[in-house]
Order: C-alpha cells, then structure tokens, then sequence
C-alpha cells in the first residue's frame, strides 16, 4: 500500500499542476490528480504557490477545508471505484449520481462516508472498517 507523507502527497499535486501550466505531459496519475484540480478552481491558486502551501495546515477549528486533502480523498474514491473496492462502492456510486445527477456530487457524498470512516479508524486506534464504510454509501445511496 502506497501511504505518501503529507509533504509528499501535496508535493505530487504541485508537481503535476506545474506540469499542466507548462504544457509538459503527465503520466495517468498525474492526468486524474489534474482532473480533480480542474474540478476545484477554488484551489488553483494554492497550487499555483507551493512554497506557501507547502506546510500551511489547515485547522477545522477555524472553519478551513484542507483542499489539499480534500483532492487526495478525491483520488482515493477514484481508486476505489476503478476497481469497485471496497464491493459495493460502485453500485452505490452509481446509485447517487443517476439520484443527484451529479458525477462530483456523487463522489463529494462518499467523501462525507469516507471522511467519518478515517476519523472514526482514527479516533479508535485501528483500521477503517469497511463494514462502516459500506453502511454509510448504502445510506447516503437511499437518500
């Protein structure tokens, strides 16, 4: 398993945004980060100044989105659903979309799943448990 610090997970994203302002060409990591940077305009301006992002946190105290990883859990649910794992989060990505009829939507709504999985893992001292994880996109599916 790839677990990146976070200095080198946003180091990534400002490489390949770089990478895309110059024109150069991207491998197909690089060119799904870019698609989730191109999403998220509000973010273009962190990563147009890495040496001001680079070790900024973000504290939610404050009312701050981390948007670095925000995108990061981005590509992590693109992941998932490239190879339908956990089972299930496919079917009920695709459930959410046709139901908001909204790809980001969609993925911004198992972020929310995703998110309480990791701070729950976390909090507890273990693994996020994907029994919790499904539950949740089963009951943000139902809407």
């Amino acid at each position: 398993m790839f677990t990146p610090s976070r200095r080198e997970a946003r180091e990534f994203l400002f490489a390949a945004w770089k990478k895309y302002d110059n024109n150069q060409l991207l491998t197909q990591i690089e060119g799904l980060a870019l698609k989730v940077m191109l999403l998220h305009p509000e973010y273009h301006s962190a990563l147009a100044q890495p040496a001001k992002y680079l070790e900024r946190d973000y504290l939610p105290e404050f009312g701050e989105t981390n948007p670095f990883l925000h995108m990061s859990l981005h590509l992590a649910i693109e992941e998932q659903l490239s190879i339908d794992q956990p089972q299930g989060i496919l079917t009920a990505y695709t459930t959410l979309r046709d139901k908001l009829e909204s790809e980001h939507e969609a993925k911004h709504r198992i972020m929310d799943c995703l998110g309480e999985t990791l701070w729950q893992a976390q909090r507890a001292g273990h693994a996020p448990d994907t029994a919790i994880y499904l539950a949740c996109l089963q009951q943000a599916a139902n809407l």
